[in-house]
């Protein structure tokens, strides 16, 4: 495995534009927009995920390439759409103007379309090439439906339904729960459980980078809404204030901000524990989780 987050992260922006399919100058545009959220920036933390899985399984990061760079479109698709005035109504995103801020609420709703619709094309053309190898045929199958469910009306798109029906009303923690396991974490852990498949993880693997996942997932929701409050507008890239602006039910809005950072440190202790039995093995999972805790930004 690489050591360094750094090394994961070069390694999909050296890629994440080489998987984009060929598009007619005549609808040139839409790559544009496209391109334009793709390279803006970002932690890129879900495809480093994928990629760190899979070597943590025995697997070779580049064979798990194509899956990581889907998971970016699909994140990317999510933020486009989350940022529309339909839905949290945000002007900036990773420091520059947002995606229908420069091209127009229609093409940015196209863009996310192109990009969602994208990460399909490219895990099923990666399939293709192992139709003579069952054993990896199904690794990519697994792969690919992990992340289409987590992604989709089981996952992703039910924590923004629910996040949206929450908006000016009073919400129970096991509502907020199951909107943060939704919303934010079902691509996190997607992104693990892919990259498992791909490595060949055995079924204890499995089980245990799931529960730090999900801890790691719940965690990083909490660490964003204590940003929303706490953080800088100029480090993190986009405003802050906008939850309750918008009168979004949060941990802290609901809890406190005491409550919340425990919470947090709870999570990432959780996330941790998952995985010690794996001991220096997992230090970058560990090294991982301990630092989005006290993120910044």
């Amino acid at each position: 495995m690489k050591e360094n987050y750094n090394e994961y992260k070069d390694m999909i922006n050296d890629y994440l534009l080489d998987y984009i399919p060929h598009i007619d100058t005549k609808s040139s545009a839409l790559y544009e927009s496209m391109k334009y959220s793709l390279t803006a920036g970002g932690k890129r933390l879900r495809s480093v995920l994928l990629l760190s899985s899979c070597e943590f399984a025995g697997g070779k990061a580049m064979d798990a390439l194509p899956y990581a760079c889907a998971m970016e479109y699909i994140h990317t698709y999510s933020l486009i759409h989350d940022d529309l005035p339909a839905m949290d109504n945000d002007d900036l995103r990773r420091g520059v103007p947002t995606n229908h801020k420069v091209y127009g609420e229609g093409l940015a709703v196209l863009a996310g379309d192109g990009l969602l619709t994208t990460a399909f094309e490219v895990m099923t053309k990666d399939m293709f090439l192992y139709f003579d190898n069952l054993k990896e045929l199904k690794k990519r199958i697994n792969a690919s439906y992990t992340i289409t469910k987590n992604a989709g009306v089981r996952g992703m798109v039910a924590g923004q339904v629910s996040d949206i029906e929450a908006e000016h009303k009073q919400c129970s923690n096991e509502m907020l729960e199951y909107i943060h396991l939704n919303k934010t974490g079902a691509l996190i852990v997607a992104s693990v459980r892919a990259g498992l498949y791909l490595g060949g993880a055995d079924d204890e693997m499995m089980k245990d980078m799931t529960q730090y996942a999900e801890n790691l997932g719940l965690a990083y929701q909490i660490a964003d809404d204590i940003l929303d409050i706490k953080g800088n507008a100029d480090e993190l890239g986009k405003k802050t204030g906008v939850d309750a602006q918008h009168e979004k039910i949060t941990y802290v809005s609901l809890n406190g901000m005491e409550a919340s950072e425990k919470k947090l440190k709870e999570l990432t202790m959780n996330a941790v524990k998952a995985i010690d039995k794996y001991y220096d093995n997992a230090e970058f999972f560990r090294n991982l989780v301990l630092e989005l805790e006290n993120r910044r930004r």
